[in-house]
This record gives C-alpha cells, sequence and structure tokens, in this order.
C-alpha cells in the first residue's frame, strides 16, 4: 500500500535612401540562404526527467516502511484497513456530500522488536515545489480535511509484530467547498536524538496513508500556464544550431486534482515547425497548486524570430480537459549572415549608383581678344589702314 512518509525538517513619400534600396534588394537574398541554412525541422531535444512517474499511476500496494529504520530501530507501516483487516486499498478515497460523516479503519503495524506507541491524527496534503504529495509538518495545524478526521485518542501502543486496526470517523462540514480535498491519516514517534556535537534535537518520524476526498457539488477543472520564459544563445556561425531553454509555471486553478502531460514547440517565421519535445507527465498538482517547469530544446537554428509553444494536455482523474496553450517569443538574429548581406546589398547599390550618375560636359574655352601691344600690319595692309585713317 503506497503511503506517505515524512519527517521534519528545519527549512509622407519621400525619396528611397541607400538602406530602403538595400532592404528591398536583399530581402529576397536572405530569404533564399535562411531556407538553405535552416533545413528541416531538427529533432526534438531529450525530455527533463522528473520525479513523479505521473500523475494517475498506479501505486504498489505494499505498505510503506518508516525511512531510514534498520536493526533494532523503530520499523512501521501505515495502510488502510477494515473490520477484517487491510482490503487491498491504495489510499483512503471518499465522494461524500456536505454534511456527511463516513467511519473507517487506518491500520498500524511494528515491524520492530519492541512495542511502539503512535500518536495517530489527521492532516492537511499540499504539492511541493518539485511536484512531490506531502503533509503539512507536525508543528502545523491543519485547517482544511485534517481538522474532519478524529480519532477516538491520539495515543495508540501496538505490540511488536503486530498491527492495530484504528478507527476513524471523517465528518464534512455542511458548508464545505465543492471539489477536491486532500490530506493523510499519520502515525508518527517523536523521539529525542543527540547529534555528533551533543546537542539534543527532537526527530518526528512520520508515516501516513494518503486520504483523497471529494466533495459534492459543482466541479471546476481547470489548469493555467502563469508563465513562459525563453532563452536562447544565438550561434556564431549562421548555419549552427543551439539549445534554447523554456521555462514555464503552471498552476491548478480549479478545484479537482489535475495531471496530465506537457511539451514545448518551437516554431520559425510563418508557423514554420523546427523542433518538439517528447511529452512529459506533470505531477498531480491539488487544487491551487504550481508547478514549474524547465526544458531544453537541443538543435535550434537562428531563424530570425523563434516562438516557443507550451502545450499542456491535462487531466482529471476522470477525464481529459482541453489542451492548454501559452506561448513566448525570441530574437535569434544570425548576425554574421546579416553582416555580409549587408556589405553585399551596399556594394552592389553603390556600384549601380555610380553608373547611374551623369558627367557633367567639358566647357569651351572663351576667343582671345587682341592684345594692346600686337604690332601694327604691315605691307598694303598697313597702306590700306593708314589711308583709311585719314
Amino acid at each position: 500500500m503506497p503511503l506517505v512518509t515524512l519527517a521534519t525538517r528545519i527549512r509622407s513619400p519621400r525619396r528611397a535612401t541607400p538602406l530602403a534600396i538595400a532592404a528591398r534588394a536583399g530581402a529576397p537574398l536572405a530569404a533564399m540562404l535562411l531556407t538553405v541554412l535552416l533545413g528541416p525541422p531538427a529533432a526534438a531535444g531529450a525530455a527533463p526527467t522528473l520525479g513523479p512517474t505521473g500523475a494517475w499511476a498506479a501505486p504498489s500496494p505494499s505498505p510503506t516502511v518508516a525511512p531510514g529504520a534498520t536493526g533494532g530501530a523503530a520499523r512501521w507501516a501505515v495502510q488502510p484497513s477494515g473490520p477484517k483487516g487491510p482490503t487491498g486499498r491504495n489510499y483512503f478515497i471518499y465522494d461524500l456530500a456536505p454534511g456527511s460523516t463516513i467511519t473507517d479503519q487506518v491500520g498500524v503495524t511494528n515491524l520492530s522488536d519492541r512495542p511502539l506507541t503512535f500518536a495517530v491524527y489527521g492532516t492537511d496534503a499540499y504539492t511541493t515545489t518539485d511536484g512531490a504529495f506531502a503533509l503539512l509538518p507536525s508543528d502545523q495545524p491543519a485547517t482544511d480535511v485534517g481538522t474532519w478526521i478524529s480519532v477516538d485518542r491520539q495515543s495508540w501502543t501496538v505490540p511488536p509484530g503486530k498491527r492495530q486496526d484504528i478507527p476513524f470517523r471523517l465528518s464534512v462540514p455542511p458548508n464545505a467547498t465543492p471539489g477536491d480535498h486532500a490530506g493523510g491519516v499519520i502515525a508518527g514517534i517523536a523521539q529525542v536524538g543527540v547529534t555528533a556535537d551533543g546537542q539534543q534535537v527532537r526527530l518526528d518520524q512520520r508515516v501516513a496513508a494518503r486520504v483523497y476526498l471529494r466533495v459534492a457539488g459543482e466541479i471546476h477543472p481547470a489548469v493555467t500556464v502563469e508563465s513562459v520564459r525563453v532563452g536562447y544563445d544565438t550561434p556564431i556561425n549562421p548555419a549552427g544550431r543551439a539549445d534554447m531553454t523554456v521555462t514555464y509555471r503552471i498552476r491548478n486553478s480549479g478545484n479537482v486534482r489535475i495531471g496530465g502531460t506537457g511539451a514545448v514547440i518551437v516554431n520559425g517565421p510563418v508557423g514554420w515547425t523546427l523542433s518538439r519535445t517528447t511529452p512529459i507527465d506533470l505531477p498531480e498538482l491539488l487544487p491551487g497548486a504550481a508547478f514549474t517547469v524547465t526544458e531544453r530544446v537541443v538543435g535550434v537554428p537562428p531563424a530570425l524570430r523563434l516562438t516557443a509553444t507550451v502545450d499542456l494536455a491535462p487531466t482529471t482523474v476522470d477525464t481529459a480537459l482541453p489542451p492548454v496553450q501559452r506561448a513566448a517569443s525570441v530574437w535569434a538574429l544570425p548576425w554574421l549572415l546579416l553582416a555580409v548581406l549587408a556589405a553585399a546589398v551596399a556594394w552592389l547599390y553603390l556600384r549601380r549608383y555610380r553608373r547611374r550618375r551623369p558627367v557633367p560636359a567639358a566647357a569651351e574655352p572663351p576667343a582671345a581678344e587682341p592684345s594692346a601691344a600686337e604690332p601694327p600690319p604691315t605691307g598694303a595692309a598697313g597702306q590700306e589702314a593708314a589711308a583709311g585713317a585719314q
């Protein structure tokens, strides 16, 4: 019988500019180069390994023994039981209406060689930051289903090698909210130990059987992707690839337990799928619980603008829910490629500009005027000029 093992810890139109002409000339060339460099979609990166193997995985029917107990140390197990002994149930699972009361039994088996005295009581459960099911520490009072569980007496002594089936009652208040309420029935031992430096410490060892209660009423299953963060280091080589890190936070915003799977899809421009991860199992989230997932997508090309979409397939214990998605984008500019394109386009533009520029025509020199020091004509021409002057 799978049980929960706990230990308390302290913890206007313008003239086209050269840049515009260069952009128009380089766009088709850039598109062709990107098509060649990006190639087919990359293979999905390996999915990270989470602690829980799945929200609804069938647990082992064997009872759990107190941790770290060997030799003559205190060892015990806790499991659902009944008037004739263990019933084969994995957990205490109930569907009750507000105001209802049910009586059940929890079996506590002493696996030690001496009598053990246990404190038996109920408490509330919560989901830890790493997605595990946990119960409140012994010094934190219950406020939910743990307060609805009552035992005739808190202290029970069990002989060595024997099992004690202890009755308890679960009374649902008339004003209990509909939906899932989780907790546990605990059998614990508080001991005083001594550290290596001689200091006394209180060691609270506890073993528990889970309690899942669904209170009748309006059921509202829902899960929300609260945030998505994307990290990508653009490779220098425009034909190279780099890893993308996607971190997303999900929350159970409904009133029932939620599980399911999650995957990440990486798209480039115009929705071109570049990579996708293998779906991973999400841990069971109790109502109100949140969980953060970080995935590494391997071999993503620098396709100008990358969009990572978180794709959740949530489920409850009863049915599958509609998919939930949320996306975030990051720029992935291949700077070396862009610099080469810009230089090539600028060179083509300048060459074209110089060929089209008109060359001004050469100006004709002005006619020369006679100089004042020019000598007078001689011969017949000089005589005719002198006669004319008379």
